[in-house]
């Protein structure tokens, strides 16, 4: 098990019964950015990552 599968497995846990939107997560994201700005780039990867349904396509900028 990764460290992080820890805190994956407690948001399950703690939220896995409740439904959100993407635009509630993304402000979640961005609540957590402003708080830790060392983890801007690893979370716009997720969210950009998220956005392109799962894919890791670069050239959808150009």
């Amino acid at each position: 098990m990764y460290f992080t599968d820890r805190g994956l497995e407690e948001l399950a846990d703690r939220r896995g019964e409740e439904q959100v939107t993407l635009a509630w997560l993304a402000d979640q994201l961005q609540a957590f950015v402003d708080q830790h700005p060392d983890f801007e780039v690893p979370v716009e990867r997720l969210a950009t990552w998220l956005a392109r349904g799962g894919t890791e396509d670069d050239d959808v900028d150009g």
